[in-house]
């Protein structure tokens, strides 16, 4: 059964059944029978009917079962790691180091920060008056995850908004909802009243769509593609909800003329490569300034080019693969967009053969003479490619990386710290890294500028997402009129 609905496993009523992939062979790992827009109808009413208790609950009561839903998923961790390995297409070793031990310390984190809510201090800024903030739940939240870091962005979703005395329902990809429903059971388990947290399994098209534009929806999470976000901001705007987006990325790499270059070069292809590229700050535009810029590419290339592709329950293995044949076409395709544009490829550009073609496998990739305003340049691939192209001075390399919709992340390579200051003040992306790129702590937020969306993931300021403020006044006089009657009511 692929649905959570008010504390329980249920099966989809859609009638229509999908088989979930092993991307790195093409084999059902099992099928599941997809939700319809009456399982999101019940949904949304169990959490609606939860909210009211929820909500109420003290910051330390929540805390509590935050704490016990780190220890069960603690508990369970080989189990997670070996679905989200299979499921999604990562190499195992990704899994054990970053997507499973860094959400359980975002829960960890969650767990403390739903004790530290915080307002501004009571206090009279009227004379007759005293003023204080309450931070409130803000009801049903309708979130819907990408199918990249499926059990990572299901943390990113649920936590923050079940730490704020919200309830919440979750769409997870339909493509990768083993370990978010997995992480629904866990949540049960860990004594998380029914209703709080439910998970409807079923296409964008059909459930995503419809939980979206839900009226007892009070806000939308969304991370994906910035089309899809401004389409479902469109629809939440029928409703006034709020809404919260991370979108994509074409997350710039600028490595200046005194960077520490075999840092650098190993900075962008694992930066270019982690969980195949399909990460929506993954660096896929390299500018280098020209001294470095020869030394660079070769390097980049002969790295990549050493890249071990394999099976995804192989500790050896470097890129597991694409998250399906058909997103293995359309790299596939932009890759030839690229070279038709006038680009060269210099190492990869194509699916691999032998052992590893009945999987979604593409190879790592170095693209270079591309144009600017290029497609390879200006639109996501969302695959393990980089495109590397030389400036000469600084005010050009802060130009070209600005020059995207996008704004979701960045980084400079330099040891010149006033170089350094300059690119955190002059690119505009909500993350800027000197001297490395892709590291995350779930201290830290995460969230784009431009077209990658607003709002933003993990850290205390996620709470500003997922709250709503409320001013309450109190009069200080005890009299039975106000200085300020007489403006209506004359003397």
């Amino acid at each position: 059964m692929h649905q959570f609905i008010d504390g329980e496993r249920r099966e989809g009523s859609s009638g229509n059944d999908m088989p979930i992939l092993d991307p790195s062979t093409g084999r059902t790992i099992e099928t599941i029978r997809l939700a319809s827009v009456e399982d999101v109808d019940h949904a949304v009413a169990a959490a609606r009917r939860s909210f009211p208790g929820w909500s109420r609950t003290t910051p330390a009561e929540r805390s509590a079962i935050l704490l016990r839903l780190s220890a069960v998923l603690d508990e369970r961790a080989e189990e997670l790691m070996k679905a989200e390995s299979a499921n999604a297409g990562k190499p195992i070793r990704l899994v054990q180091e970053f997507d499973v031990p860094g959400s359980i310390d975002n829960v960890n984190f969650f767990a403390g920060a739903a004790r530290t809510l915080e307002g501004k201090a009571t206090g009279e800024y009227s004379p007759d008056h005293t003023s204080s903030i309450r931070r409130e739940a803000i009801g049903v939240i309708g979130s819907i995850a990408p199918w990249n870091y499926p059990f990572q962005m299901a943390v990113w979703k649920v936590l923050p908004a079940i730490a704020a005395g919200n309830t919440i329902v979750l769409k997870p990809s339909e493509l990768t909802p083993l370990t978010t429903l997995m992480l629904a059971d866990a949540a049960a388990e860990a004594g998380l009243p029914s209703g709080v947290l439910n998970v409807v399994t079923g296409t964008g098209r059909d459930v995503g769509e419809y939980l979206v534009g839900h009226p007892d929806v009070r806000m939308v999470s969304f991370t994906g593609s910035t089309a899809v976000g401004k389409s479902i901001a469109a629809t939440a705007a029928q409703t006034v909800k709020r809404v919260h987006l991370e979108l994509g990325g074409k997350a710039p790499f600028v490595v200046f003329d005194d960077a520490d270059l075999d840092a650098a070069i190993h900075g962008a292809v694992a930066a270019a490569l982690i969980n195949s590229g399909q990460d929506c700050t993954a660096a896929t535009r390299a500018y280098i300034q020209r001294p470095l810029y020869a030394d660079f590419v070769a390097g980049v290339a002969d790295l990549m080019s050493s890249m071990k592709l394999g099976p995804t329950d192989d500790l050896s293995t470097d890129q597991g693969p694409l998250i399906s044949m058909e997103h293995r076409d359309r790299v596939t395709r932009k890759v030839q967009q690229a070279v038709q544009d006038g680009g060269k490829v210099l190492t990869g550009g194509k699916a691999p053969g032998g052992g590893l073609a009945a999987g979604s496998y593409f190879e790592p990739t170095l693209i270079v003479d591309a144009d600017q305003k290029s497609n390879i340049m200006q639109e996501e691939v969302f695959g393990p490619v980089l495109a590397a192209l030389p400036f000469d001075a600084d005010d050009e390399a802060f130009a070209l990386a600005n020059d995207t919709p996008y704004g979701l992340a960045s980084s400079a390579w330099t040891r010149n710290v006033y170089r350094a200051l300059r690119a955190t003040r002059e690119i505009e992306a909500g993350a800027v890294w000197i001297n490395d790129h892709i590291p995350i702590i779930s201290e830290m937020p995460h969230g784009g500028y431009k077209g990658s969306g607003y709002g933003k993931d993990m850290s205390q300021y996620v709470l500003d997402e997922y709250t709503q403020i409320k001013h309450v006044m109190y009069d200080a006089t005890g009299s039975s009129t106000r200085p300020w009657h007489p403006i209506v009511l004359g003397n």
